[in-house]
């Protein structure tokens, strides 16, 4: 049930961001930029780095829409609930594992992150810019978390999982032209 009184109890995400598009417009821009543009992490790692980082979160709508992203885009379906019981034990390459690491300590713990977390990263065979992209995924999702718990957002894991291959198709970018959000925040 959404929290805001303007919004019917069963309003999604879209709902918000159109009734917000001075916010959301520029919000889903970094979100394509940051998740769709160029980086030494697949789209697919950084859905799941989201998807991972919410389920950290407890937030089950960010967590079933980007597991949906991660397994549209060619994740294994189920690796974010193993990784969720044990990082070490899932089926994800070394590499991989460095990042959520870094991922998994930043969201719990982030005033214990320090250089040698980094190290651990580039050791690992990733780069500055590989690093910088997970931190930023990380930190957007730690907000995301909060803003879709905040205003009580909640999805069926069936429409979760619909919404997250709905993302993968037409990405960020392509959910702003959806929701006519650019000509909705120049009018705003």
């Amino acid at each position: 049930m959404v929290y805001l009184p303007s919004l019917s109890g069963e309003a999604t995400l879209s709902d918000i961001f159109s009734a917000y598009p001075a916010t959301s417009e520029p919000l889903l821009r970094y979100c394509e930029a940051l998740l769709r543009g160029e980086s030494p992490l697949t789209m697919a790692q950084r859905e799941l780095i989201a998807a991972y980082v919410s389920g950290l979160n407890r937030c089950g709508h960010c967590t079933g829409v980007h597991s949906g992203a991660a397994e549209a885009l060619g994740v294994t379906e189920g690796l974010v609930a193993d990784l969720l019981r044990d990082i070490e034990t899932a089926a994800v390459e070394a590499p991989m594992k460095a990042i959520l690491r870094y991922a998994r300590k930043l969201t719990l713990a982030p005033s214990e992150i320090g250089k040698a977390d980094a190290d651990a990263v580039y050791a690992a065979g990733w780069d500055e810019k590989a690093l910088h992209d997970a931190v930023s995924v990380c930190a957007l999702f730690n907000c995301f978390n909060r803003f879709v718990t905040g205003l009580g957002l909640e999805v069926t894991p069936e429409t979760a999982k619909m919404r997250g291959k709905m993302l993968s198709k037409i990405g960020y970018a392509g959910l702003i032209e959806k929701l006519g959000l650019g000509q909705k925040a120049s009018a705003a």
